[in-house]
């Protein structure tokens, strides 16, 4: 059981993403923590667009005036900031082609573009993705520009930078901290990509921003989400985005390709329980969910789930932070690590055998980075 507030933020979410939902009794709800919930998630412009549509189709939806001006002025932000990184995207891509340096959008804005509402989905990195030839000529161009620069990863090909106030991150390869099972299918992936052409694109007003092919982009955000929950913590947002791509690509994907990844990958039992929990929680339809299993122990596990996602809000926004800007950089990498196990513990509830296949993985990426300074 959930509590009447959160029962009352799903139902504004899942209307947000579809354009419908059941008519729902708000009454007696808070709105200061349905908001706080919405602002801790990432998802406030889909609460925004869950609240047009209760007020178009309920006429007893009510909803306090204060929170309403604050949802609105938020929402009027997030569509400014996304048309405004929209065309920093479309400047930073050409300016990069005329130097003969070709990328692909992957997260982010290359995923709104599957919302009804593009503009208001709340806005990210800008993550750029890239050949290893043109991983490096990307940074030779665009170090110079960049006003802050965080340590790169080199084992993976990951630099971020700051650019004109953007954070802007470059990526060699899609790989995660999980175990190679899973690495070598992002290589495939990547592969794929770059030595098979299968891309998709978008016509961000006039510019060609090209993406990935949309079976692999499933997978690769499913991996980011799942790699993040394990990680920090995983958010709503990122959910909604692998729900959103589904059901965009529902009729068109190849599901067979989609299987063939996952199982390659070993992570069948948790596409199953992602997957019932965006049918329980988030009202996605279980057709277009290629895998999906209405087993009572995958919705047993979603609820499991959605009890650590509530808990530590989007990239671990509940938990205590202040620790990196107050502490010795081990200091800060031990206290990551100690979160990283308590998670794993908890995780091993939901996933008992894989969690204890990620554990020496984990923690072996976790020192490394330490060593490397990384983070």
């Amino acid at each position: 059981m959930i509590s009447k507030n959160k029962e009352s933020f799903f139902s504004l979410l899942k209307a947000g993403l579809w354009g419908h939902s059941e008519v729902h009794d708000f009454s007696g709800a808070d709105w200061d923590d349905i908001c706080l919930i919405a602002a801790q998630q990432s998802v406030i412009g889909l609460v925004a667009a869950g609240i047009e549509w209760h007020k178009a189709h309920d006429e007893h939806f009510m909803i306090p005036q204060k929170n309403a001006m604050t949802i609105i002025g938020y929402t009027m932000q997030l569509e400014k900031q996304n048309l405004a990184m929209n065309s920093f995207v479309a400047k930073l891509v050409e300016w990069l082609r005329n130097r003969d340096v070709y990328t692909l959008l992957v997260k982010g804005q290359a995923v709104a573009q599957c919302y009804e509402k593009p503009l208001w989905r709340t806005c990210g990195d800008i993550d750029l993705f890239l050949s290893d030839e043109n991983y490096f000529k990307a940074k030779t161009y665009l170090l110079p520009l960049a006003k802050y620069v965080e340590a790169e990863y080199k084992g993976v090909k990951h630099l971020g930078m700051t650019i004109s106030g953007w954070e802007v991150e470059l990526h060699g390869s899609l790989r995660v901290g999980l175990p190679n099972k899973i690495n070598n299918v992002l290589d495939a992936i990547k592969q794929d990509t770059f030595n098979c052409g299968q891309v998709r694109y978008w016509d961000n007003n006039g510019t060609q921003i090209f993406m990935l092919s949309k079976e692999n982009d499933i997978v690769y955000v499913f991996v980011h989400f799942f790699n993040h929950f394990y990680k920090e913590g995983v958010g709503l947002r990122q959910i909604c985005d692998w729900c959103r791509l589904m059901w965009t690509y529902r009729d068109s994907m190849d599901r067979n390709l989609i299987e063939k990844r996952v199982t390659q990958m070993g992570l069948v039992s948790e596409w199953k329980a992602f997957s019932a929990y965006a049918v329980e929680f988030l009202g996605m339809s279980s057709e277009a969910i290629p895998m999906y299993d209405s087993s009572s122990k995958w919705v047993r596990k979603a609820h499991l789930i959605n009890r650590f996602i509530l808990r530590v809000g989007n990239m671990g926004h509940n938990r205590d932070m202040s620790h990196f800007s107050t502490k010795p950089y081990f200091v800060r990498k031990c206290i990551s690590m100690g979160r990283r196990t308590s998670d794993l513990i908890n995780h091993a509830r939901i996933f008992p055998l894989d969690s204890l296949r990620f554990f020496p993985q984990i923690m072996y990426s976790g020192m490394r980075s330490a060593m490397r300074g990384e983070g």
